[in-house]
């Protein structure tokens, strides 16, 4: 007999073997039809899987992160098999499941696949679903599964197998399909009932330019077709909301094939709206006692390998670059924690200087694949609103509460009221990923999950997603459309201040090793920027956006009183731009509409007359003339409440 634990504390004693699907089918039948997937112990395996000793289990539905992956990870295999089916030559990749839905990158030959073939794929998708195939795992040794893959003539399968090691190998078959694969799966094709192809692009082999090319599939699937058609509504708000059309429509940046992919040029309104943001954010700096820094761009390539950041992310940074004639090794600035941990050893300090608050808005460099590169979101040069904290242990939790304190008042401020503090930690079945000692790593996560739980946030712990050098808290915000988006992110690190040897003299004299606190709340700026315009679908707040008011003269006569009020304005310090052209006001008013300026002040003979402004606010309409000066206290009274 086995124990198994639920989530409620319960605990109930089956028969050694029994299946995840069995137990739940114990509790309910309907319980067992949502059931897609469980998790034994942290760890999501095969409902239908054999259970054969004490565990904790959680039951992983639609409604679960982990349920959706596995439901997307089968619907890989599914569209594999008909793949094969159709193309009985396909070598196969990887098939993993993404955010939103799965692709499986495959090698065709000869073969081209356009959209328009989509829809012949889906169709035979849906005919294997229906036929409700059961999905099944073998274990398989290295031998046999070479021999496996050689007859099919896949070298992307046996490339796969050349790293594993005989106790590793599992293959999953549905129908007529066999796949090398860890799973786990759904229970059966049945479970898919609704199937959509979204697109074809390209894919190099394991992401490296050198290698082969391959066709990437995308779909998305659902179990039911409703939430294709949610969906499907979805995709089309999304598209009018991204922020690359936005972008170009309020001239917010660009990007030059001459300058580089991924290198994203902010013209003049993109540039005074990150000055905005960057200004915001430094006023609370201040206020919290934080000290501005400014590193270069660039270090020696000892300083990345002292810090651990060369031997973990040397790949995906650019190439060393050296000098001409001392023979010095230089990187682009990867991260700026290690410049400010030698900022904090040019003086030395005591117990009474911590904690010492270093911020930046530092810009770094990290090398992604072409085919990875998207608008402002995954960029090769970015700008992140970083700081490091270094303090004495017993201040960590209140420092890092403070911390949270912050990045709360930005999300608020600008409008992103729905999130979900994510707890990353290690990943329990390898350590081999982090560096530091243990006790070092057990003291920071207890710390974070204190602070998470002494702030009542809404949290969830993710293993497997802490930082190479220290745990952290991720703030996943939620945005208008309901996309869950990773923006701030607070980290513990024991481990840099040990590389740096860092001290500072405590109370009785001793050196000490301060604990040293990384924390962004935009993330990246140009990130932040991208998911800020989706958010607001391009209207951005009144305190940040570009112009605030657009004057509109009804003809050109009234040029002259519309530069009167113009200059009103602007010694107010509001920003605002006047519409001379000789087009008729109906016209100026739609094109001021489309450009999202929040505010129109519209004037003709009766505002030249009377001294006042005819107001239009962008999507609520007329609100009627009003004296210059009570307009100007109508912005000043919504920029100090930062209302958007």
């Amino acid at each position: 007999m086995i124990h198994i634990t639920f989530p409620d504390g319960a605990v109930r004693e089956y028969e050694a073997g029994i299946s995840g699907l069995d137990i739940a089918k114990s509790i309910s039948e309907g319980l067992m039809r949502k059931v897609l997937a469980v998790e034994l112990d942290g760890k999501v395996v095969d409902a239908f899987g054999a259970i054969n000793q004490d565990a904790h289990i959680k039951f992983l539905t639609w409604d679960d992160k982990g349920g959706k992956s596995t439901f997307w990870h089968s619907s890989a295999h599914l569209m594999a098999e008909a793949l094969q089916e159709i193309y009985p030559d396909t070598k196969f990749a990887i098939g993993p499941p993404i955010e939103k839905g799965f692709y499986y990158d495959i090698d065709l030959g000869e073969q081209k696949i356009t959209d328009e073939d989509l829809a012949l794929i889906e169709k035979k998708m849906k005919e294997h679903a229906a036929n409700k195939e059961r999905f099944s795992r073998k274990e398989v040794s290295k031998a046999d599964a070479i021999a496996y893959f050689t007859e099919k003539q896949d070298p992307y399968k046996l490339e796969l197998i050349d790293g594993l090691e005989d106790g590793q190998i599992t293959f999953y078959t549905q129908g007529e399909f066999t796949d090398l694969c860890r799973g786990p799966h759904i229970p059966n094709t049945g479970y898919i009932k609704a199937i959509k192809l979204t697109n074809i692009a390209g894919a190099y082999w394991r992401g490296d330019e050198k290698n082969k090319m391959l066709t990437r599939i995308y779909g998305v699937t659902f179990p039911a077709k409703k939430d294709l058609d949610d969906y499907l509504t979805f995709l089309e708000e999304a598209k009018k909301r991204d922020h690359r059309k936005l972008g170009k429509e309020l001239e917010l940046f660009a990007f030059s094939e001459k300058v580089g992919a991924g290198l994203p040029l902010w013209l003049p309104n993109g540039a005074m709206l990150r000055e905005r943001l960057q200004q915001f954010l430094q006023k609370a700096q201040i206020e919290s006692g934080y000290l501005p820094v400014i590193t270069p761009h660039i270090g020696n390539i000892n300083l990345y390998k002292t810090s651990g950041h060369y031997e973990k992310y040397g790949k995906d940074s650019f190439q060393p670059i050296k000098t001409p004639h001392e023979g010095e090794e230089f990187l682009l600035k990867p991260m700026n924690c290690p410049h400010h941990c030698e900022i904090y050893k040019t003086s030395p300090k005591s117990y009474k200087d911590l904690p010492v608050r270093f911020a930046e808005f530092g810009t770094v460099y990290r090398y992604e694949q072409a085919g990875e590169l998207h608008g402002l979101t995954r960029v090769r040069g970015f700008t992140q609103d970083d700081a490091h904290l270094f303090c004495r242990p017993d201040q960590v939790k209140d420092e890092f509460k403070k911390v949270i304190d912050l990045v709360l008042y930005v999300f608020k401020s600008l409008g992103f009221n729905e999130y979900t503090a994510q707890v990353s930690l290690r990943d329990q079945n390898d350590r081999s990923k982090y560096i530091g000692s243990e006790s070092n790593w057990d003291i920071a996560e207890e710390a974070i999950k204190e602070a998470a739980a002494e702030k009542g946030l809404p949290t969830i712990v993710e293993y497997g997603e802490a930082a190479f050098y220290g745990p952290k808290l991720d703030f996943m915000v939620k945005d208008a459309l309901g996309r869950s988006w990773q923006l701030g992110t607070i980290q513990v690190d024991y481990n840099l201040p040990e590389r740096f040897e860092l001290e500072y003299i405590d109370s009785d004299n001793t050196r000490k090793r301060p604990v040293m606190i990384h924390r962004a709340p935009f993330g990246s700026m140009e990130r932040f920027v991208a998911v800020l315009l989706e958010n607001c679908a391009g209207k951005l707040p009144l305190w940040l956006v570009p112009t605030q008011v657009k004057i509109l003269p009804v003809s050109d006569k009234y040029n002259d009183y519309a530069k009167e009020v113009e200059k009103t304005l602007k010694a107010a310090d509001v920003r605002v731009l006047i519409d001379e052209r000789s087009e008729k006001v109906g016209r100026k008013i739609r094109d001021t509409e489309l450009a999202k300026i929040p505010y129109m002040l519209i004037v003709g003979e009766k505002d030249v007359e009377a001294k006042t402004v005819s107001v239009r606010k962008q999507s609520a309409g007329e609100l009627g003339a009003m004296q210059v000066s009570d307009f100007i206290q109508l912005i000043e009274k919504e920029v100090k409440e930062k209302t958007s």
